[in-house]
C-alpha cells in the first residue's frame, strides 16, 4: 500500500521540517510602531507543539509590551493540495478581537506567509508578512513586517527565541 501525500510529507517533507520547530522557547521580542523607532523590547516565552497527528503546530506564547502582559496563539501548517504554508494568528495585543489567516511558502528552515488586516482608522487593508526561520536547532527567529496599502514594508516585531530544556 502506498503512503498518502501527508504521510510522505510528515516523514520527509514540509510537515517533517515543521516538526523541528516544536519545543519550549524563551527569548526577546522587539516591537516597532514606526520605521526604525524601537518601541519596546521584552521577554517572550512560548511553546510549540505538534497537533492533530502532525498536521499542524500550535504556538502558544506570552510576553508583555510596554509593561502590560499579553498572550497569543498561532497555528502553523502546510496545505498540501494548494502548496501553501499557512499561519492562523490571534493575540490579545496586536490582533485584539480579530483573527488573521496568512498564506505563503515554506522556506529551507521555516516559512514566509502574508496576511491582511484593516481597522476603522485605516480603512484600506494593510498586509502583514511573517517569517519564521530556524537559524540552528536551538534558535528560532520570528519576524513580522507591516506593509502599508502603498506597499511600504517595515519591521514590526522580531522574536529571537532560544530553545529551553
Amino acid at each position: 500500500m502506498s503512503k498518502s501525500k501527508f504521510e510522505t510529507s510528515l516523514e520527509s517533507g514540509v510537515h517533517h521540517q515543521l516538526q523541528a520547530l516544536t519545543g519550549s522557547w524563551e527569548g526577546l521580542t522587539k516591537t516597532w510602531f514606526e520605521p526604525d523607532v524601537l518601541a519596546d523590547e521584552s521577554e517572550m516565552k512560548g511553546t510549540i507543539k505538534s497537533i492533530l497527528g502532525g498536521s499542524f503546530l500550535l504556538h502558544e506564547y506570552q510576553g508583555s509590551i510596554n509593561g502590560k502582559p499579553f498572550q497569543g496563539i498561532a497555528i502553523y501548517g502546510f496545505d498540501i493540495p494548494n502548496s501553501h504554508a499557512q499561519a492562523f494568528w490571534i493575540d490579545s495585543f496586536h490582533m485584539g478581537t480579530g483573527m488573521m489567516l496568512s498564506n505563503g511558502t515554506p522556506t529551507e528552515n521555516g516559512f514566509s506567509v502574508l496576511g491582511q488586516y484593516s481597522v476603522p482608522e485605516y480603512p484600506a487593508p494593510w498586509n502583514w508578512r511573517t517569517v519564521a526561520e530556524l537559524k540552528d536547532p536551538d534558535t528560532l527567529i520570528i519576524t513580522a513586517y507591516n506593509i502599508s496599502p502603498e506597499g511600504q514594508e517595515d519591521k514590526a516585531t522580531e522574536t529571537v527565541y532560544k530553545r529551553i530544556s
